[in-house]
């Protein structure tokens, strides 16, 4: 939702007194891509789910089913984790400060299944009626 012009504006004053304030953390705050932390967030899981293979393999040659699981439940919840962090980082959320603010377009959405239900629905009653 785009801000009204009031709205832009009192932001514009914020951001400009946190640049007389303090210009080396609003530097900062700008300078920092949220994407960069979903990053590490799927190269950490990747870590982990190669970790999870290797419980998940010794499990199997110490022919122990717990370990086995163990290994899968770490590979389950660290591919959980992974694409998360990468829903994320590829357009889940919008750009941090440093992105210039893009006009939204409205999106043309194919009618979904609830939507088809619904005009079904309309269709039956107006039939009916």
């Amino acid at each position: 939702m785009p801000l009204s012009e009031h709205e832009q504006r009192m932001l514009d004053q914020i951001e400009q007194a946190l640049y007389a304030e303090d210009p080396k953390f609003a530097n900062t705050v700008r300078h920092t891509n949220p994407a960069v932390h979903y990053k590490r967030w799927i190269i950490k899981a990747s870590i982990g789910f190669v970790l999870g293979i290797a419980v998940l393999m010794g499990g199997m040659v110490l022919q122990q089913p717990v370990v086995g699981a163990l290994g899968f439940l770490i590979m389950l919840a660290c591919a959980l984790w992974g694409l998360s962090g990468w829903r994320k980082g590829s357009g889940g959320s919008e750009g941090g400060a440093a992105s210039a603010p893009k006009a939204k377009q409205p999106r043309q959405q194919k009618p979904g299944m609830m939507h088809r239900f619904e005009e079904r629905w309309r269709r039956r009653q107006e039939g009916d009626g």
